[in-house]
Parts: structure tokens; sequence; C-alpha cells
């Protein structure tokens, strides 16, 4: 840096430097270090390096300055003075005209104190220190948010996930300028680590969306998309099937597990299974038709074929499933019994294969007897129209009831392109009849006005003129 000058890269403007201390600092830091070392005059090595501090900062020799708030922070620990390094950490920052470099300098030495504290307290008693100094200052933020990490991690080391996470959440990494971009990631998974820790689904989801998925496509990257699909299957597993199964397609696709054949093939049967078990719709038949054309899915025959059943157009029997594929099914934590969301998982696909069902009996149907129905669905009536409701409410079916005769009508759902169609179909028939309509209007009107006027009126008309 010439020494006539100093760059402020925090400040973004010049200083002009006054006076050149460096040479000062050359001679009297060594001195005062070796002064330390003698508990008796310890304090006299701090009173000569606390007025070099001064006149270099009124000179604003920011290097220089620098220098010497290294200087200090070192002297204390190096005699292992945690209250006096706590204490002058506080004062330096607060001093008037304090250069922001050399603050910042000061606190990235500090940080490398942490983790060679004595004790525990002593170590959260620097860490709020350090905290304390930096919050609200842009030029350390990338250092406070390590602190605050630090500071979570005791805190859930402990038992206070709740804690871990309410500090953890302060933390904007997304808006740090100066952080690596990598090292924002991995703050912002560990936020949605300890949300999902405390059962915050909503606040994770959020934090979820300040993460680009494209950053993973990195070769280098591959261990934090692991650990963020793993974080965002835990999330959606509950809540949505087809994002879950995406999850662990995207999983599938990692270069990091191309070489662990098993553990993609475990992958590639989870992302198969959550896709049948999501509920019908355009995405999920999309979902379906691209798992199908997957490579890998040809080392699998039997998910194969059980999600070429779901595919296709006929009647699946849900007790003749379980006898082929539920031995093989069970032996997956998804179908676990004796966890909630195996219970749950397994009473959803046998809600898919029934749904599947209905769709099928739909194309092949105008209409059909509830009886034959809830036979077809091995239901009992009651079944059968709580699952036609259901499927109606989501849009899936239009059917109508004859309750009292127990017939079901169904009718083909129209695509936009077909409504669309039929709306103008009938615009073109109404105008057509509108002009039509003022057509024969108009003839009308032009026949009256041609007609020859009444024989009274033309009689009546010679004797008022002669009189």
């Amino acid at each position: 840096m010439d020494q006539a000058m100093d760059i402020n890269a925090f400040e973004g403007r010049i200083v002009k430097m006054e006076v050149d201390y460096s040479a000062t600092c050359d001679e009297k830091i060594p001195l005062c270090k070796e002064m330390a070392k003698d508990e008796n005059k310890f304090n006299e090595a701090l009173e000569i390096l606390l007025q070099l501090e001064k006149q270099t900062r009124i000179g604003a020799d920011m290097v220089s300055s620098a220098r010497v708030l290294i200087a200090i922070v070192q002297i204390c620990f190096e005699a292992r003075n945690w209250n006096y390094l706590n204490e002058y950490v506080t004062i330096l920052v607060k001093r008037r005209s304090q250069s922001k470099q050399a603050v910042a300098k000061m606190i990235q030495e500090c940080c490398t104190y942490v983790d060679k504290t004595p004790d525990k307290e002593t170590k959260l008693k620097l860490i709020d220190t350090l905290r304390t100094v930096t919050e609200g200052k842009i030029y350390v933020e990338v250092e406070r948010a390590r602190l605050t990490k630090m500071l979570a991690d005791i805190r859930e080391a402990d038992g206070d996930v709740t804690g871990a996470a309410t500090i953890m959440e302060e933390l904007q990494v997304e808006t740090y300028g100066t952080m690596d971009k990598r090292e924002k990631v991995e703050l912002i998974l560990e936020q949605m680590r300890l949300c999902l820790a405390k059962q915050d689904f909503v606040r994770t989801q959020i934090i979820a969306k300040k993460i680009n998925i494209k950053f993973f496509n990195d070769a280098e990257q591959q261990d934090l998309k692991l650990k963020y699909y793993d974080l965002m299957i835990r999330l959606d597993k509950d809540s949505s099937f087809i994002k879950t199964s995406r999850h662990y397609l995207a999983v599938v696709d990692s270069e990091m597990i191309a070489q662990e054949t098993e553990r993609r093939q475990k992958m590639m049967i989870y992302a198969v299974l959550y896709c049948i078990l999501s509920p019908y719709d355009n995405e999920q038949v999309d979902m379906m038709h691209n798992l199908s054309k997957n490579k890998l899915l040809e080392e699998l025959p039997v998910y194969k074929e059980l999600l070429r059943l779901f595919m296709c157009k006929e009647l699946i029997n849900f007790d003749a499933l379980c006898t082929v594929y539920g031995a093989e099914l069970n032996t997956f934590d998804i179908f676990n019994q004796e966890t909630s969301h195996g219970k749950k998982c397994w009473a959803e696909l046998k809600n898919r294969l029934i749904e599947h069902n209905v769709r099928i009996i739909s194309n092949y149907y105008t209409r059909i007897n509830l009886k034959r129905m809830a036979e077809l669905l091995d239901l009992s009536e009651g079944e059968c129209e709580e699952y036609l409701s259901r499927m109606v409410n989501a849009g899936t079916l239009k059917v109508k009831t004859d309750r009292p005769a127990g017939i079901i009508h169904f009718s083909q759902k129209k695509s936009a392109s077909e409504v669309l169609n039929d709306w103008a179909f009938g615009l073109n028939e109404l105008m057509n009849l509108v002009n039509k309509t003022c057509h024969l209007i108009n003839k009308e009107e032009c026949i009256n006005n041609v007609m020859p006027m009444p024989v009274a009126a033309s009689a009546a008309a010679p004797t008022s003129a002669s009189s």
C-alpha cells in the first residue's frame, strides 16, 4: 500500500495518511510484547500501545492502527487475561474515528481465540462480546455469522434446539456480499436443519427458497446437494408426495453417488413409490412417464411393473397387489406400520389404487349402477359414494348421481381448448341469430314505408284544399 495514501475498502473512499507510524510500530510493538511477559509491566505495555493506537488513529495510518489493535489483543490472549481481552475489544471498537479496516482485522484475530478458551463460560463470554461489537457492522458481517454459528452449536449441544434455531434465524446470509457462496449455502442449510428440528415447517420452506438449485450443478457442491435434498425430503414427505418424489430423483442424478449402485437403486425405488402415492394430476402423470423412461428402472423390474400397473387402463385388485408386492413394500421405511408416516402411506396407497380404478371405470362407462360399481371396486356402496364425492370435489371427475335409481352418470371432463371451441361456436350461433333478426326487422320496415295511403285519407285531402 502506498505510504502516502490508504484506501479504506470498507468505506469505499480514499483517506490521506497524515503521518506514517510504521517505523514506530516496528520498534514499540515487539518491545511491548516483551514487557507484557512480566506481570508487573503488563499494564504499562498496554498503556504504551494505547497511546500509539491513538497516534495512528488520529494520523489516519490505518495499516499501523490495525497492527497496534492486533498487538493489544495478542498480548491479552498470551497473558490469558480474558477479562482484559473482552474489555479492550469493546473499548477499541468504540473509539472515535476508528478505522473499519483496523477493527475488521482485530475481530478476525479475536475469532481465532474462541476455540482456545479454557472453559465454556469464557468461550460464551468472548463470543457474546464479539457478537455485540459486530452487530450492525457490514464490514464484519462474515465474522459475526461464523460466531453466531458457534453459539448455535453450543446451544444445540446443551439441548436447547429452539434457542439455537432462534439464534440462527437472525442471520440473513443471502444478503452478505463478502461471504463465499458455498459458506452462504452451508449456513442456510444449517438454518433449515434447526427449523426442522423444532418442527417449524413453514419457516423451513421460506428459508429453502433462498437457495437456487442451479448452484448444485457445480461438481464441487455435490455434498451440499445431498444435504439439501435430504432436508427437503424430511420437509415434504408428509405434505407433498410429488415433491418428495422429485427430491429423490434429484438425488439419483447426483454425481456424488454415481458409483453407488445400491444407493441409487434405493433412491429410485423411493422416487417411484412417492410418485404412485401422489394425488392424480397432470404433474403426477408427467412424473410417471419420466420415471418409466429412466434407464435405472430397467434394473428394478418389480417396481417398473408396479409403476406400469398405475399407468395402464386396467383395474387393479388391492388384495392381489398386496399378495404380489406386499412383502417387498414392507421392507421399506415408507410403509413401516410402526410409524405414523408408514400407516399414512399405506392408507394413501389404497386410496390411489381405488381412485385409479374409478378413473378407469369412468373411461369405459357413461353410466353404471352404483351396486355394480361397488362390486368392481370391492367396496360398500357408502364407501363408493365417498370416493366419488372426493374425486368430484378435487376436479378429477364429472359425475351426476341419480340416488333414487342408484345410477351413476359419468361425463367426460373437457379440456380448456374444447371449452373455448364450444363457447366460440355458441357465440357464432348467437351472432347469426341477431343478424337474421335485424334483417327481418329491416325488411318489415321497408315494406311498411312503401305501402299506399288509405282511401279515406286521400279523398279528404282535396276538400280541405278547396276550402
